[in-house]
């Protein structure tokens, strides 16, 4: 005899990105903008540097100015260059598109979609949890002050009851961002490769509990239990609406995450109650005193022998006038004023001011999983093979034991 149809809840949770459908137009425009940006990305940024060391620098030098010594020195030298005003557009105009293209399409599905949503946080199949603050809940001025990423709405908008659609807009419309990206196109390609690493680096270690900061809909926190396949997993944002649409996610995937809307700057946890913290492209998007306080909470929150790794952009240290030029571009033109600021920053200082000894913080270049084969990551953690460029094959991250 035939079997029974699964009940509803049998079936579990279902998937809040079926319902996202772009017609035939909206997509080629998506496909169009994803090639746009990788072109500004990485073609046209690469040759701005080109045009600086190999045109503008020896003009200046056979004019007798002397060189810029900074990155913010290259950037004004060459505002008036003619290449980089049109990377500049490029890269702008391609950065709000990719969100912009993708608002018909959920906006056309919103309130199925927070349905869907309502239904996790009922029945939550899998076992994860959703935790909000209440109306007295404070998104920092620093998140609501601008649309980071020129993304409309920035993480938080909320337009109506049990709202996830800010989530959803922040996750297509980053999946078009990255669509020429090879090497980002795999959903948590970051926490694949940062926990490769930690296997390699800490074999000892076998975490209960991972907390992943900033997590918007835990992408990257969901892919450390590749690594680690029985710890816990939370994850805390202090936008709703990344959240709603992260637990649905979740929730249709089999994933028991634990959500929660929070600050970072100060954490409910009791202390010592995680054994690994995690970000991945979080402290950059907040003021330097934030990110202290936010350092603190980790040592704070960590078991003795637990660990930190944040995957981050380089500091200034470890890059020059050309690469902070070039790095920096967001600080003034994708609405992240605290780029800049942080890069500035010496993580190694950062951590030690935090509480963590000298002697067990890194800082290490970390080959993107995506982009080597087991082999060649091997040559790269034995320091036989010199890791690329953050971004253009590995990534950098900086933590520590405590």
């Amino acid at each position: 005899m035939p079997e029974a149809p699964l009940t509803r809840d049998e079936a579990g949770v279902p998937d809040v990105d079926a319902l996202y459908q772009p017609s035939h137009d909206e997509f080629a425009r998506q496909r169009m903008i994803g090639v746009m940006r990788n072109h500004a990305f990485h073609n046209l940024r690469y040759a701005v540097s080109d045009e600086y060391e190999k045109v503008v620098a020896p003009r200046l030098q056979k004019e007798g100015k002397p060189l810029p010594t900074d990155g913010h020195g290259i950037e004004k030298v060459m505002q008036s260059d003619h290449l980089y005003r049109f990377y500049s557009a490029i890269r702008y105009n391609s950065q709000e598109m990719m969100y912009l293209s993708v608002q018909d399409p959920v906006l056309r599905v919103a309130e199925q979609m927070n349905e869907i949503g309502r239904e996790a946080v009922a029945r939550h199949p899998a076992g994860g949890t959703l935790r909000l603050a209440g109306k007295d809940f404070q998104v920092p001025r620093y998140v609501t002050a601008q649309d980071i990423h020129l993304a409309p709405g920035c993480f938080h908008s909320e337009y109506t009851t049990d709202d996830l659609i800010q989530g959803a807009i922040l996750n297509y419309g980053g999946s078009v961002g990255v669509g020429g990206m090879a090497h980002r196109r795999a959903a948590g390609t970051v926490a694949q490769s940062v926990g490769a690493w930690l296997l390699l680096q800490f074999p000892d270690f076998k975490p209960k509990r991972i907390l992943d900061l900033g997590t918007q809909s835990g992408k990257n926190l969901i892919s450390y239990r590749d690594a680690y396949p029985d710890a816990e997993l939370y994850g805390v944002d202090v936008g709703a609406p990344v959240l709603r649409y992260g637990h649905a996610k979740a929730e249709h995937d089999g994933v028991d995450v634990h959500f929660s809307q929070q600050n970072a700057e100060a954490l409910d946890f009791a202390d010592g109650y995680f054994d690994l913290i995690v970000s991945s492209f979080f402290f950059h998007e907040v003021p330097v005193p934030a990110t202290k306080r936010i350092l603190k909470e980790c040592y704070r929150l960590l078991s003795p022998g637990g660990v930190m790794a944040h995957m981050e952009l380089p500091p200034s240290k470890l890059a020059g006038p050309v690469l902070d030029f070039m790095w920096d571009w967001d600080t003034k033109n994708n609405n992240e004023p605290s780029y800049t600021a942080f890069r500035q920053q010496d993580p190694t200082a950062l951590a030690t001011e935090a509480g963590f000894k000298a002697d067990s913080v890194f800082e290490v270049h970390v080959p993107n999983r995506e982009s080597f084969t087991a082999e060649q990551r091997l040559a790269f953690f034995r320091g036989e093979a010199k890791a690329p460029l953050h971004g253009r094959g590995s990534w950098f991250v900086f933590g520590a034991r405590k």
